[in-house]
Formats: structure tokens, C-alpha cells, sequence
């Protein structure tokens, strides 16, 4: 794995700046949020009044704060994580309950990648789908970069401070990471191949869409796919990763109010300097043990407004 060899002043990884709040470094969840906080604004704002999506976003920082300081929470993954919290508190409040309402880290992580039924019943079917299966049983660190590269539509540079990588090492992550997810769609089809014709095809799927395949295997296979609409779809699929992401998982995280943001290319980076900058000016002297300090004006988080 390609680790960045940073300078003075260069900010570490979220998975690092994780650590470093477990261990107490409140400036290092400065970081996070400001990273993170424009994101999980717009997301709130999809799903309440702007006037409640800052309060939404407070209620989620403070949450995971209080979650990282237990050792609970995200080890990385911060921003879908996040974003999962944001839709949750924010389902919360557009049903009207109480915003001091404590949102319990049993039903946040029951909720992780997850629509609830009684909140998005039309996108029940999509985690039992191909691909969703195939996402969530990558590894975390796979799972980052297909978002960040593939839903968020960010550049290798723009996601190489926030996974501690070099934009070359992202790029590296990215094509080992799609054809992980592309083993794992093909994985789960022969788990539920439909007959005995498609799981003798299934092995050779990959192959067919990386071009690889001898003239006579590609015949054999091309005739499969002309009478079976399931192994078409899967070719798809496994053509179109990004595809897949954005219309698939992306819900499944966003729910289907924040499919909106898909694709919008939220920035994410911002200096170590930037975040404490703005904590030394009063968005993170807290006022309680594992709490989050109050900003002026109430909403409970003060850094990095944007």
C-alpha cells in the first residue's frame, strides 16, 4: 500500500485521524468535520428544512464523536458512515421528534448502508441485489475509494489525503478495488445463478468483459447472453461499475432523497491548519466530558463552516 510521505503541515488519513480522537486529540475531529461537514449538510438538507439541516449536522458530529471517543464507530469510511448517522437523525426530525433525541449506536449501525423499510420502501430490493452484496462484503478501504472515486466523481488527488495515499496509490486502490467488486458480483450470481447453463458461463464473465476470452469462448458465450436477461444484466454490470454504484449503493447509503447529491463532487481535503484555525476560534473547546463544544449560535459544531 502506497502511504503518503508527508511534510510538515500535511494532514493525516481519516482512518489515522480517527485514532488520533480515540486517543483525545479533539483537533484532529476539527479535521474530520471539516472535511466532512459541507457533505453531510447538503445531505441533511435533502431530507429536512435548511433551518434544521444544521442542527441534524451538529446532532451527527456530536453522535460520532461521542461514539469515536468510546471506541465505537467508524476505524475508517468516515463520510459514508457519516453520511448514514446524518439520514438517520435527519428521518428522525422530519417525522417530528425531539432533536435532543439520543440516537443509540445499536440503530445506527443497523442502519449502515441500509434503507430502512419504513423509510425508503421502494429500495427494499436493493440490498438483496447483486450488487450491493458484492459492495458491503469488500473490505472498508475498497469500499472508500469506490465511493469517493465512483459516486462522488472526486479525482485520485482530491482522495489522496483523506485515504493517506499518493494519487498514483489511489488509482492503484481504485482498479484493484473495482475488480474486487467486479469478483464479488460474479461471486454472488453464481450463488443465485438461475440454472446450470449460467453457472458454467458465470467464470467467464470477467473475462468476456475484459476482452480476453478466445474467439470461440466469446461465440459460446455471446449466445448465452442472447437468451439469458439475467447474465446480461450482470455483463452490465460488470462493464459499468460506476454504474452500478451510483444507482444501486449510492441509495442504499444517501437513501433516496440524497440521490440528488450523486456524481456532485463534494470536495473533501481541507488543511490540518485550516481545522485548527478554526477550532482555536471556539468550534471545539468543549464543555463536557465526550461532548462536542458549542459554536456560537447553538448549532454544537463551529468549524469549518462552508
Amino acid at each position: 500500500m502506497t502511504q503518503v510521505d508527508r511534510g510538515a503541515g500535511e494532514a493525516p488519513s481519516d482512518a489515522e485521524l480517527i485514532l488520533q480522537v480515540r486517543s483525545g486529540d479533539r483537533e484532529a475531529f476539527g479535521t474530520l468535520y471539516t472535511r466532512h461537514a459541507a457533505a453531510a449538510r447538503a445531505l441533511a438538507r435533502q431530507y429536512v428544512k435548511p433551518g434544521d439541516a444544521e442542527d441534524v449536522v451538529a446532532d451527527a458530529f456530536s453522535k460520532l464523536y461521542e461514539m469515536l471517543r468510546r471506541g465505537a464507530g467508524p476505524d475508517s469510511g468516515f463520510r459514508t458512515y457519516l453520511y448514514t448517522v446524518v439520514r438517520h437523525r435527519a428521518y428522525d426530525v422530519s417525522r417530528g421528534a425531539s432533536r435532543m433525541r439520543p440516537a443509540e449506536d445499536a440503530e445506527i449501525e443497523a442502519a449502515l448502508g441500509r434503507v430502512a423499510s419504513s423509510e425508503d420502501p421502494a429500495l427494499q430490493g436493493f440490498e438483496r441485489s447483486v450488487v450491493s452484496r458484492a459492495y458491503f462484503g469488500l473490505p472498508e478501504r475498497w469500499r472508500e475509494v469506490l465511493w469517493y472515486c465512483l459516486v462522488d466523481d472526486l479525482k485520485p488527488a482530491q482522495v489522496a489525503p483523506v485515504l493517506g495515499l499518493t494519487p498514483n496509490g489511489v488509482s492503484a486502490l481504485l482498479y484493484r478495488a473495482k475488480d474486487a467488486l467486479r469478483d464479488g458480483y460474479l461471486q454472488q450470481h453464481l450463488t443465485h445463478a438461475p440454472s446450470d447453463t449460467c453457472r458454467a458461463v458465470n467464470p467467464h464473465l470477467g473475462g468476456y468483459v475484459r476482452d480476453s476470452l478466445s474467439r470461440r469462448e466469446k461465440a459460446r458465450i455471446e449466445g448465452h447472453l442472447s437468451t439469458c436477461g439475467t447474465c446480461s444484466a450482470l455483463v452490465l454490470e460488470l462493464a459499468d461499475v460506476a454504474h452500478g454504484m451510483k444507482c444501486v449503493v449510492a441509495p442504499l447509503v444517501l437513501g433516496a432523497a440524497g440521490l440528488a447529491l450523486v456524481g456532485s463532487a463534494i470536495p473533501v481535503g481541507a488543511s490540518l491548519a485550516t481545522a485548527v484555525k478554526a477550532a482555536s476560534a471556539g468550534g471545539f473547546t468543549g464543555t463536557s466530558a465526550g461532548g462536542v463544544g458549542s459554536a456560537a449560535g447553538g448549532t454544537g459544531m463551529g468549524v469549518g463552516a462552508s
